[in-house]
């Protein structure tokens, strides 16, 4: 017991240092280009601050893919959500969403063996000791189960539990280095903290085996909503064993689909969403492009359920009364209101109905119009105006308080948002809400299909 506690704690000093050098050489970088920016024009200054983005995102890319756990999901969550990165350190940093490095083929038959009592090749009719795909907390294997059946087995990482403590204080500084030439004012800690709560349960695959079941049961013969099934038989706390599914990684999508592709695509994730929230009253809290496989018509097959966020009894009927405010009766008064009573704010906060209706709109500018295009630069600009504590929305930034009901949600909103300005969908996007708000008439296709398999349902 001793050895093993001493192991993880120089695995976390470890971890910790090479960080730590890290971060710290990129500080030290970007003080010289700080510097350097005040004797040149802003033409210049512009090309200095994307090459020192996009080498800082090589080196963290490298670094974290490695690393794997949480520091691997840090790297994840900035390089979808931060869309005032310079494109090539996004793409830098998006190859970890599909394209970590893997363990060693003998561990992970090591893990294979200890939790299901035997070796692969013995269990399965065919197992691949190759993965197909390597993300944060485990890699997925192909395997044949014996009646035929193609199948996933994602498997834990060993030991990767071990230095989440350390990794998370190692987050918050890779997250304040990176928000030196990205998004001003990021609250670092929330993020943090954000990851704290969800690393313990996507640890435990025997939580997120009952998270992916409620929903391939829920969604069963949806007509655009996919959601594979658990294979109970071969699904432990650290192995998980699914129905395998073809179909195209994002970035294989996004560089080869056409416009009626993408606009399928945006608006079934779009539309999964909002059926989760308001109807089934659970959600995927983890909204990004590796938790998503493509057919070239835009359909869309659901995966990874280690988040889900799941309402209370009453929890959703004390917030959705803000998103009324905002969204159906587009009332200044009654959004401060709601924000009052949900606690977004203290009462004597003493802020107008117009400053805080003028902020909190901001993200849901596509849902007060009758159709919007959701871009990348519409998501960068409402990203630095919402977290601008130096703009013209700080009297607000510094009085707001985030509900911890809000915060999975949030995530949700941006990362969704995020996903449809990369894809550039055009759509009636207020129509399509209030079909979920207020029970309108559906607004598209796919609306009427969503409308008529829920009825159908009941």
């Amino acid at each position: 017991m001793v050895r093993r506690r001493f192991g993880a704690l120089r695995t976390q000093l470890q971890r910790s240092g090479r960080i730590a050098l890290l971060t710290g050489r990129n500080g030290a970088r970007y003080a010289i280009v700080r510097v350097r920016r005040r004797f040149v024009g802003a033409t210049r200054r512009d090309a200095m601050d994307q090459r020192f983005a996009a080498r800082a995102a090589d080196e963290f890319t490298a670094e974290l893919g490695n690393m794997k756990g949480v520091m691997m999901k840090a790297g994840q969550l900035v390089s979808f959500i931060m869309e005032s990165l310079p494109d090539e350190a996004q793409q830098s940093l998006s190859s970890l969403f599909a394209d970590a490095p893997p363990m060693p083929v003998e561990t992970a038959r090591r893990v294979v063996i200890a939790e299901l009592g035997d070796e692969p090749e013995r269990l399965f009719l065919d197992w691949s000791p190759n993965p197909v795909a390597a993300a944060s907390v485990g890699q997925v294997h192909r395997i044949v189960l014996r009646d035929g059946r193609r199948a996933a087995l994602k498997v834990q990482y060993p030991g990767v539990g071990d230095a989440i403590g350390a990794d998370l204080n190692n987050a918050q500084a890779m997250y304040s280095m990176l928000s030196m030439f990205a998004l001003k004012g990021l609250d670092t800690r929330s993020l943090v903290d954000e990851l704290r709560d969800r690393m313990g349960d996507e640890l435990d695959y025997r939580i997120e085996a009952r998270n992916q079941t409620e929903f391939a049961d829920y969604y069963r013969d949806h007509p655009f909503i996919t959601v594979p099934s658990v294979v109970e038989q071969w699904s432990t706390g650290k192995v998980i064993a699914t129905e395998w599914v073809d179909g195209m990684a994002w970035k294989d999508f996004i560089a080869t689909a056409d416009e009626a592709a993408r606009r399928r695509a945006g608006e079934s994730i779009w539309r999964f969403a909002q059926h989760s929230v308001y109807f089934l009253g659970a959600f995927n809290g983890d909204p990004h492009p590796g938790n998503y496989r493509f057919q070239r018509d835009g359909s869309v097959t659901f995966l990874d359920f280690g988040l889900v966020k799941r309402w209370s009894p009453g929890e959703w009927q004390r917030l959705s009364p803000t998103l009324d405010a905002v969204i159906v009766q587009r009332d200044a008064e009654a959004t401060m209101a709601a924000m009052v009573d949900v606690g977004f704010l203290v009462p004597d906060h003493g802020l107008s109905a117009e400053q805080v209706h003028a902020y909190v709109s901001s993200p849901y500018l596509p849902y007060l119009s009758d159709t919007f295009t959701f871009t990348r630069q519409f998501m960068k600009d409402t990203l630095t105006k919402m977290i601008d504590l130096k703009g013209p929305h700080a009297p607000v930034i510094e009085k707001l308080n985030m509900p911890a009901s809000f915060v999975i949600l949030d995530r949700v909103v941006w990362g969704v948002s995020a996903l449809l300005g990369k894809l550039e969908v055009t759509a009636p996007w207020r129509a399509m809400l209030l079909e979920y708000q207020i029970g309108a008439a559906p607004a598209t296709e796919l609306g009427e299909a969503d409308a008529e398999w829920r009825n159908r349902s009941r």
